[in-house]
């Protein structure tokens, strides 16, 4: 049943849902979330994570929305809390490739010379990116949350008739979950899977562009703990840690960085990316309410999330009066 104090009801609270939270509260609306699971169940809070652009399409608006959030998360780096920081670091590859076409967007890019990759690496370029620990950074956006009079409510539906009978707008950021809620059977879970480890003193990042494989690489410094990955597996709802899978994680990423053998190992993360052909940001009726759908941004959910959510206000601007 709708109630009057109602303008917007979100559905979902990972790193998208919260964002647009903030956009529409920070707009002046009335917001609530419902979420299935705490924010340390969501696939975002078992993130790396760092800004780009990763395998995802339309390409036309992935570049503005991944613009608007780079933009957005520098200036988070400012602030102290957020756990957001501009972090130095290579992306390299075992093969001779040429830089994504985003790259001249980042601080301080240029090619790697010779003597600076790791051995078995052919190509290589620096560059400044912004580095999110995702536990405090989803920590941070539900303090904003509430500091903007939001209130975060367990609650799981079945199905998006349940939320459009509760709002005048519904912003559905539900995550992997749209799957079924939706549903929608072009969105498909990529597994990941993560180790946490004790920092041997590393203080830049690490990546390489692996192309399609499902076994990744990077090393992403969080203070005291390194976040060490990873792994992209299409089609598998597995959310155990698999310790075979964390010991090959641990022993490529000690390859490139020796540093990394034999560190005290501080925890698992595992998470489902939700993956689809393209991101769904686009508005339909459900029962006579406006759903606005936000979801399927795959492993670039960090680095989409505000130019999403800035659209998503954009697009309940027309539709509220």
């Amino acid at each position: 049943m709708r109630t009057d104090d109602l303008d917007v009801l979100v559905i979902g609270a990972g790193v998208s849902g919260l964002t647009t939270a903030i956009c529409l509260a920070e707009a002046g609306l009335r917001v609530r979330i419902w979420a299935a699971d705490p924010l340390e169940a969501t696939t975002s809070f078992a993130g790396g994570a760092m800004w780009g652009p990763y395998l995802v399409e339309p390409l036309d608006r992935v570049r503005v929305w991944s613009r608007t959030t780079l933009e957005e998360l520098r200036a988070l780096a400012r602030q102290p809390g957020t756990s957001v920081r501009l972090v130095p670091g290579i992306e390299a590859s075992r093969t001779p490739v040429s830089p994504p076409e985003w790259a001249d967007q980042l601080d301080g890019f240029r090619m790697c010379q010779d003597g600076e990759l790791p051995k078995g690496f052919a190509t290589g370029w620096r560059f400044v990116a912004p580095l999110v620990d995702m536990p405090t950074y989803l920590a941070y956006l539900r303090q904003r949350l509430t500091s903007a009079s939001v209130v975060i409510d367990n609650r799981r539906i079945e199905t998006l008739d349940e939320a459009a009978a509760a709002s005048p707008v519904v912003v559905n950021c539900a995550g992997i979950g749209a799957r079924d809620l939706v549903p929608d059977t072009a969105l498909t879970p990529v597994r990941g899977q993560l180790v946490v480890v004790e920092n041997p003193g590393i203080t830049e990042f690490f990546s390489e562009d692996t192309g399609m494989s499902e076994e990744l690489l990077h090393i992403y410094p969080h203070g005291d703990a390194v976040v060490l990955g990873g792994l992209a597996t299409p089609d598998d709802w597995n959310v155990q840690p698999d310790p075979e899978v964390a010991a090959a994680i641990v022993a490529r990423c000690a390859d490139v960085d020796p540093r990394l053998r034999d560190v005290e190992v501080l925890g698992h993360r595992v998470g489902l990316r939700p993956t689809r052909p393209r991101v769904r940001l686009e508005t339909t009726v459900v029962n006579g309410t406006t759903v606005i759908h936000n979801y399927g941004h795959g492993g670039a959910g960090v680095t989409l999330s505000w130019g999403c959510a800035k659209d998503v206000t954009d697009m309940v601007a027309i539709v509220l009066p």
